[in-house]
């Protein structure tokens, strides 16, 4: 009986290293064609959600994935500071891992994430002499000057933030300071974001310390381009 039940620790210590030496496989794996597919310079951060692992493995899907993504640039020229993402119903034959990783057609079932456009972009694409500021609750403002017919003219603005087709437009509110001919029009921008990594669709757009936080969706998403 003694022996037994060492046996059984033993078998069930070695389960638990397997499933944790697995864990980190498929995670490399995920990682690697994720960074291959948006030529990352740093590979993301991949973790393997729910135990045992094993049981996901020889089935050959996995409830949740989760993603984080760095830096990188979007085909329109926005500047991403980061990227969060799940990753759910993520579907990676385990035969096809072992035999030829990089050609195995992992794809998930549906991604929600959160791509966060920098302060940078912003700015960019603000008109000139204006800088963006947000604070994280949901407000955004620009301020600085200005030139109205040759003239230098401070302003600040409360913008409103709205999904338009392509991107995300930001137009004023409220604007203090010396009334603006045409504030709207002379205030107003678009960021485009036509193209957001892992297909992630823009559901909503918030204001956060970083620039502007988006959350999207997507579904039948291919991880290897």
């Amino acid at each position: 009986m003694r022996k037994l039940i060492v046996f059984l620790i033993l078998l069930g210590v070695l389960l638990v290293v397997v499933d944790r030496v697995a864990v980190a496989g498929v995670q490399s794996e995920v990682s690697r064609q994720v960074a291959a597919q948006y030529d990352l310079d740093t590979p993301p951060k991949v973790e393997v959600r729910g135990i045992p692992f094993l049981t996901q493995a020889i089935s050959g899907r996995y409830e949740e994935i989760a993603v984080a993504m760095g830096p990188m640039t979007t085909p329109d020229g926005a500047k991403i500071s980061r990227i969060d993402a799940v990753l759910h119903g993520v579907n990676a034959p385990l035969m096809d891992l072992i035999q030829d990783s990089a050609k195995a057609d992992i794809r998930a079932e549906r991604v929600t994430g959160t791509v966060v456009i920098s302060r940078q972009t912003l700015d960019a694409r603000a008109p000139r002499g204006l800088k963006v500021q947000g604070n994280g609750d949901d407000t955004l403002n620009v301020t600085g000057k200005l030139t109205v017919a040759g003239i230098s003219i401070p302003v600040t603005a409360k913008m409103k933030i709205e999904v338009v087709k392509g991107g995300v437009r930001l137009t004023p509110e409220n604007v203090n300071g010396i009334q603006v001919p045409n504030a709207t029009q002379a205030l107003s921008f678009t960021v485009p974001v036509k193209d957001l990594p892992l297909n992630l669709k823009i559901e909503k757009v918030r204001s956060t310390p970083e620039g502007l936080a988006i959350d999207g969706t997507a579904t039948d998403v291919p991880l290897r381009g």
